[in-house]
């Protein structure tokens, strides 16, 4: 075991040394994390004329609000111009994903490959904006009508002017943290936006311990042994997942001189989970978002706050929020692969290269194999996702701990971004390889 642990660790150094040595790599590896600091740096800026004591007490006592400051590293606590993080650029891909689906025109273009893709991702950066105008103020709005926990406003006496300010100042972050999120996809270490969502995250990992450690209780060891065995579980089954793949035979025909056509045989890798972690986030911002609109609302008299109030309870009641989840990551899964993988184009690509799968005729029926394996695997993958990401909802309905919930979720998102950012190194330095020799 000793010497499986050392051969890992020499391998892991040896890694580490050739990411070192090729210049490209490296400067864009201190480029990414040039602009993490960046962020984080931009997270204590704060925006004038907020009660930051009255605040913290108020997302303390605020489930929602509570987790979406955790996602955010803090932003919403430290009432930063950068508050809202990525989400309205999430809010906006959401969007336009499910638009592709029904708008001709917009699938169109996503059938023109990455420059359909590029004037996607240009729409969905422009309704990033009037979302973020929207969230700025409805958060706004909500923090300025509700009192804390010991009876003070957190935002008082403000003027249409400093209102104007703050919303402009909130939206302008946001869009600061899309440009961000653009400059590391190009980089190729890995997608922008899950790296920010990562890193905020992280960020608020050293303040979590603090608090477990400054708060122990003896008496919830077993809550602390539940959540160690949880981990280890989200761990091994986000590797599982994303390192899982199905293998099918393919041979490349070659016409030999003076002889029959001969072959070559390859595999064609289709994974367990094309979609990484984007259902994850997907589904933690549908859910977060119809309770935090109500909290808006919850206050106002009549019919519109008894919904809003029983939009709350309902959110908060964990049967209909663990299923809910459970749903969004599966469905999220199934459709952003089949946004992904396009088997129409693979048999395209497969016929033009002189390949084919044993036992199926090249074009349609390859098209129709590759689509019925690609849904048996998704759906497996799926499912597996799906449980993974509730298991600590399940495990919290038994020891009462918010905390092993909302860490839970971190973990999950932290272990499927830190995979994708391996791989996406990993490639890189295979490609290298090859380009030497």
């Amino acid at each position: 075991m000793t010497r499986g642990a050392n051969t890992h660790l020499s391998y892991m150094f040896e890694s580490l040394q050739r990411i070192w040595k090729i210049k490209s790599l490296r400067h864009s590896i201190l480029f990414v994390v040039g602009l993490l600091v960046l962020f984080r740096a931009t997270a204590h800026i704060p925006v004038p004329g907020v009660d930051v004591e009255a605040l913290r007490g108020f997302l303390t006592g605020n489930q929602i609000l509570g987790l979406l400051n955790v996602f955010s590293g803090g932003t919403i606590q430290n009432f930063s111009i950068v508050m809202l993080g990525v989400a309205p650029y999430i809010t906006a891909s959401i969007i336009f994903q499910l638009l592709t689906m029904v708008i001709p025109q917009l699938e169109e273009l996503q059938k023109e490959g990455e420059s359909g893709q590029q004037k996607i991702n240009a729409y969905t950066r422009f309704a990033s904006v009037p979302l973020a105008v929207l969230q700025a103020f409805a958060l706004l709005r909500l923090l300025g009508s509700t009192a804390a926990g010991g009876g003070g406003q957190i935002l008082v006496n403000l003027s249409t002017f400093q209102w104007v300010a703050m919303v402009t100042a909130v939206t302008t972050g946001t869009v600061f943290l899309m440009w961000i999120g653009e400059l590391i996809t190009d980089k190729k270490i890995g997608n922008g936006i899950s790296i920010l969502i990562f890193a905020s995250i992280v960020s608020s990992l050293p303040t979590t311990l603090q608090n477990i450690i400054v708060n122990y209780n003896p008496a919830d060891l077993s809550t602390y042994v539940l959540f160690v065995l949880v981990a280890i579980v989200t761990v091994v089954g986000v590797v599982y997942i994303t390192e899982g793949q199905r293998n099918i035979p393919i041979t490349y025909a070659r016409q030999v001189r003076g002889r029959a056509s001969a072959g070559m045989t390859n595999h064609l890798p289709l994974r367990l989970n094309m979609a990484g972690v984007i259902p994850i986030i997907f589904a933690v911002s549908v859910v977060l978002f119809p309770p935090m609109i109500a909290q808006f609302f919850a206050g106002n008299p009549g019919t519109g706050g008894d919904i809003a109030r029983w939009i709350i309870a309902m959110f908060g009641n964990q049967i209909f929020y663990g299923l809910l989840y459970f749903f969004l990551v599966f469905g999220f899964t199934y459709f952003y692969t089949a946004v992904v993988f396009r088997p129409d184009k693979m048999a395209e690509n497969l016929q033009r290269q002189g390949a084919f799968i044993a036992n199926v005729r090249p074009g349609k029926q390859t098209e129709e194999y590759l689509g019925k394996t690609m849904n048996r695997l998704v759906l497996s993958g799926a499912f597996f996702l799906a449980a993974i990401a509730v298991l600590p909802l399940i495990v919290q309905a038994f020891t009462r701990s918010q905390v092993l919930a909302v860490g839970g979720i971190s973990l999950l998102i932290v272990v499927s971004v830190a995979v994708e950012m391996a791989k996406q190194v990993e490639a890189q330095l295979t490609m290298h390889s090859y380009d030497r020799v």
